[in-house]
């Protein structure tokens, strides 16, 4: 039987690397999960892995970037447990973002960097009427060091993830006072087990290179500190 009682955490991008490694952490924690993701295909071995370890989950097929799937999914997690608690925002990298050299960026390509960071502050207004109401709760990102170190050859990316910070930060001036938390971790280096690293380490083009990864559970680790601390908008982790 579920209990509307314990809390709930939506875990949005979720994926291998640290999307699950999130859902782990704050399951471990006394929360249910709901996973969102743009395949439903990982989600019967997602909420196998998350059994497994006695963490009531469920799964919902969204792609962020689309706000009637992305307001199914939440109406559907809200349902199923009665209630949100808190939202990890992280999709995979902004791909509608130009990434070619920061020089290069055009009127078009800075728009369409922009507008990949629509899908968050999206999510974050659909829980915030509920957070608002409750004085509790959070909403936590992650995002990629080029938001804090210059990286010209990320182009757009880099304006995409120095938006995503911004918003998180300023989130957390705005939402303190309401006793709600709002947070980002900053990561500079690949992640172990996610898609990205998979990709690479399975490429020819990379072959013989030393790839340095983090790994997702101490990063996990970390957003769960951000979020029990309350205290600092953000931390910084890199390989």
């Amino acid at each position: 039987m579920t209990s509307t009682s314990s809390p709930a955490v939506v875990v949005l991008g979720a994926g291998p690397g640290l999307g699950m490694s999130v859902a782990q952490r704050f399951g471990a924690e006394g929360y249910r999960v709901a996973l969102i993701s743009r395949s439903s295909q990982r989600h019967p071995a997602y909420l196998a892995a998350l059994a497994a370890n006695g963490i009531e989950a469920a799964a919902y097929a969204a792609d962020a970037s689309e706000p009637d799937q992305l307001r199914a999914a939440v109406d559907a997690a809200r349902a199923r447990f009665g209630r949100i608690d808190v939202g990890y925002y992280g999709p995979a990298a902004f791909e509608t973002a130009p990434s070619d050299d920061i020089t290069e960026l055009d009127v078009p390509g800075a728009r369409a960097a922009l507008d990949s960071v629509i899908p968050a502050v999206d999510f974050a207004g659909l829980l915030l009427p509920e957070l608002r109401k409750r004085g509790s709760g959070g909403l936590l990102f992650a995002g990629g060091l080029s938001s804090v170190m210059p990286m010209p050859q990320l182009g757009g990316l880099a304006l995409a993830a120095a938006a995503l910070r911004n918003y998180a930060v300023t989130l957390h001036a705005a939402l303190a006072p309401a006793g709600i938390y709002a947070g980002t971790l900053t990561i500079g280096g690949l992640i172990d087990r996610g898609d990205i690293h998979r990709a690479m380490s399975g490429s020819d083009e990379f072959a013989g290179v030393a790839i340095h990864t983090l790994n997702p559970d101490d990063l996990a680790g970390q957003i769960w500190q951000l979020y029990t601390n309350r205290s600092d908008a953000e931390a910084v982790v890199t390989a």
